[in-house]
């Protein structure tokens, strides 16, 4: 008797210890403002309230607003919100093996992915990859490929470029000078050349096109500041992407292919945000007739989740000894599943077709705000599109993009100038589209007119 009770009192010990661990361990819900006080203090946001969940183009937030989501996350989820096809694919490939490290041997999901990006680059040279997890990390590792390969030091970008907030990848980058505050001196090495941004040049369009067609900046850099034997590679966005989605002329990025065979120099192409049919083709440069010689790749080849990769042909990348690249979650298991079924989605479900269908649609419908005292430039290719508002005052934008996330619609800026930017879903829909419009016109004619 008196060790049956000792067993109860033993028990019910252990089940009131087990419960006030549970109590004890128990995590509260912290606010937004819990989450601004501890977060690194540069990191701005434009929603108050925390992300419940996403679907498709639309985020859910805990404050029970659903909102049109023409972020995306920053061009990331191309598929939308949590497509379900890759939703699966994630989810079935956490049941086998999540990481294993590609120095071990191969998962399945790699080879898959492997097997399906072979398929869809844009020239049969691009035949081998290099996989890391965010695009300045494959924007640091195509540099240093096209360095090690031709064994020359110098690289030449753009005026207007983003290639990422790392130490290396911001140094390439000149859209806005905030990037490299206060990390001066930056990587040496480093030319800086024009992009055509035609909105914004003096000449006047004669029937010959562009004043810059030719590329005649990039031989200016060549008489005064560095031979090109010493030039690595040339290296641009084919639609700058931060710095305001202006879209080249053919011809210059034709010239500098032309100018790269010409001198030996490889020619760089950063598809971070242009990329998996962003802009209605699985890559802008297909619009220009030209070939890369080392593409770069992240944001929307997974849907969300963190991966990118380097393309070259094989004889580039043999130039680079066993151990000089790697990384320890490069090719994770589960982010290429998901990037397999991002894939497959764009294809089985027409997605490059709805890209320019919506991306004509937008232009179209924005074409009302030519009637306003500011000038503005409606430009873009496919899904990326973007509006400047010429002379307009310093915030201008700020408050049309506040305005339409106040009435349901998530916006971003871009450029150092006065930019919104359009990044839907390569699968939403006219519906949507036209709610964007409308609301964006509205918000627009509050604020400038």
């Amino acid at each position: 008797f008196f060790l049956m009770l000792r067993l109860r009192a033993n028990i019910l010990r252990a089940q009131c210890s087990s419960l006030a661990r549970t109590f004890t361990t128990a995590r509260p819900l912290r606010d937004s403002d819990f989450g601004a006080a501890h977060l690194h203090p540069s990191i701005p946001r434009l929603l108050a309230s925390p992300i419940k969940s996403g679907s498709g183009s639309y985020l859910e937030l805990e404050d029970g607003r659903k909102i049109l989501d023409y972020t995306t996350g920053i061009g990331v989820c191309n598929t939308g919100h949590c497509h379900p096809r890759v939703v699966e694919a994630a989810t079935e490939q956490t049941k086998k093996i999540i990481h294993s490290q590609l120095y071990m041997g191969f998962s399945r999901p790699v080879l898959n992915l492997m097997d399906r990006l072979v398929d869809i680059m844009p020239d049969p040279s691009l035949d081998s990859f290099l996989f890391q997890n965010s695009g300045s990390e494959a924007v640091e590792n195509a540099v240093k490929l096209a360095k090690m390969a031709t064994n020359r030091p110098n690289v030449i970008v753009m005026d207007g470029s983003f290639h990422g907030r790392t130490y290396a990848a911001s140094s390439f980058t000149n859209s806005k000078a905030i990037y490299r505050k206060g990390a001066r001196p930056e990587m040496g090495g480093i030319q800086v050349t024009n992009f055509p941004y035609c909105f914004h040049c003096d000449h006047v369009h004669s029937v010959n096109g562009c004043c810059m067609k030719s590329a005649p900046h990039i031989n200016e850099i060549f008489k005064k500041q560095v031979d090109p034997s010493d030039v690595a590679a040339i290296m641009l966005e084919p639609v700058l992407g931060e710095g305001g989605y202006v879209v080249p002329p053919a011809e210059y990025v034709q010239s500098l292919r032309k100018i790269c065979d010409e001198h030996g120099i490889l020619l760089i192409l950063d598809e971070v945000q242009s990329g998996f049919g962003r802009t209605g083709k699985w890559f802008a440069h297909e619009h220009f007739d030209v070939r890369a010689d080392i593409l770069i790749m992240a944001k929307g080849i997974a849907s969300g989740f963190p991966l990118s990769a380097v393309a070259a042909n094989r004889s580039l990348m043999e130039k680079q000894p066993i151990g000089t690249v790697g990384g320890t979650y490069a090719g994770n298991a589960v982010a290429c599943a998901a990037a397999c079924a991002t894939i497959d989605v764009i294809q089985d479900e027409g997605l490059l077709q709805n890209s320019l269908d919506r991306g004509e649609q937008l232009r179209e419908g924005l074409k009302e705000l030519h009637n306003l005292s500011t000038k503005v430039d409606i430009r873009g290719l496919g899904s990326m599109n973007a509006i400047e508002f010429k002379g307009a005052s310093y915030g201008t934008v700020s408050k049309i993009t506040g305005i339409c996330a106040s009435n349901g619609v998530l916006l971003l800026t871009t450029s150092s100038y006065e930019t919104v930017r359009f990044i839907p879903p390569l699968n939403t829909t006219k519906e949507e589209m036209d709610t964007c419009i409308e609301v964006f016109i509205k918000a627009t004619k509050e604020v400038v007119e």
